[in-house]
């Protein structure tokens, strides 16, 4: 889907003007993906634009940079900070806000020490990622071909830009052969993620979902959607997933910041349940768009307004 252009970007602490945004192509980046990024949904809310998790995903940012030897020049309150005023400037509601940090133009070798950082951030209106009808309707998926990362090749807990070239070759083949996403496999064999969301299985009324271990990426909506299961007395269970489970299972569905909470009506063209979003799936998802969306209170402190100042780190 085209990104839709908005006035202002952030780069390295000031506000340019989206066009403006360039890069070298000799940026170490370009040549040996030597980038990390978040994903960050706002929300619209009655109060105004809301931002889900700001705080959490500007750590994981910082903890990215960190797995990859990038000392990051800010914090995570300024990082929260620009977020919201760029929101602000953009006059923007809902929309997708996108902070990228970067190795540029330096050095032409491997060794990415002597490359520049350079710190990004843009926003824009984004809809669903699955399209308009995956949320209601789910989407039928695929085991892909393709093993996710192994452990001590690629960190996964790193949202590294090369990352997703191993996510590019999931998506493309399920898209190619029909299907809306892949999930992949670890190389154990065990069910892992989808090209850039984690997964959740239902049975007999536990949830169930890979851990760490199986080069997942520690999602954030994985995190609120394990505690929001919690408050509506759902058992979680992070256990090593036999890919046949995903045969069995009652209810699957991804969750992710762009899928958001998505059911998944088939596997590699085996129906999941009855073929639409099961009642524990349906359940989930109504209770995480109304926090979001403000209709019900923000009782885990979730949403920062973008109209109001980013409280110290707590």
């Amino acid at each position: 889907m085209p990104v839709e252009k908005t006035e202002k970007i952030w780069h390295n602490g000031k506000f340019i003007n989206w066009d403006d945004a360039k890069l070298h192509v000799l940026s170490h980046v370009v040549s040996y993906g030597s980038g990390i990024f978040e994903g960050i949904r706002c929300y619209e809310t009655p109060q105004g634009p809301a931002i889900f998790r700001l705080r959490e995903h500007m750590q994981r940012l910082i903890n990215s940079g960190r797995i990859y030897r990038m000392e990051l020049p800010y914090s995570v309150d300024e990082f929260s900070s620009v977020a919201c005023e760029l929101v602000r400037l953009n006059k923007l509601g809902a929309c997708y806000v996108k902070p990228i940090v970067l190795r540029g133009y330096g050095e032409v070798g491997v060794n990415p020490l002597n490359s520049p950082i350079e710190t990004y951030m843009a926003c824009w209106n984004w809809g669903s990622y699955l399209g308009p009808e995956a949320l209601t309707k789910g989407v039928d998926v695929c085991v892909s071909s393709w093993t996710r990362i192994a452990p001590n090749t690629l960190p996964a807990m790193s949202k590294a830009a090369a990352n997703y070239m191993n996510s590019q070759l999931i998506r493309m083949e399920a898209s190619l052969n029909g299907f809306a996403e892949g999930i992949a496999l670890d190389s154990h064999g065990h069910v892992s993620e989808g090209s850039g969301m984690n997964v959740f299985l239902v049975h007999d009324g536990t949830l169930y979902t890979p851990p760490l271990a199986t080069s997942i990426l520690p999602g954030i909506t994985r995190d609120a959607v394990t505690k929001l299961a919690t408050d509506m007395n759902f058992p979680v269970k992070e256990s090593a997933i036999p890919r046949e489970m995903l045969y069995i299972a009652d209810e699957v569905f991804f969750v992710g910041t762009a899928v958001e909470v998505t059911p998944i009506r088939s596997v590699d063209k085996i129906v999941v349940g009855k073929g639409t979003a099961g009642p524990i799936t349906r359940q989930i998802q109504q209770e995480f768009f109304a926090l979001t969306s403000g209709k019900k209170a923000d009782r885990h402190g979730w949403l920062t307004p973008v109209s109001a100042p980013v409280a110290a780190g707590r």
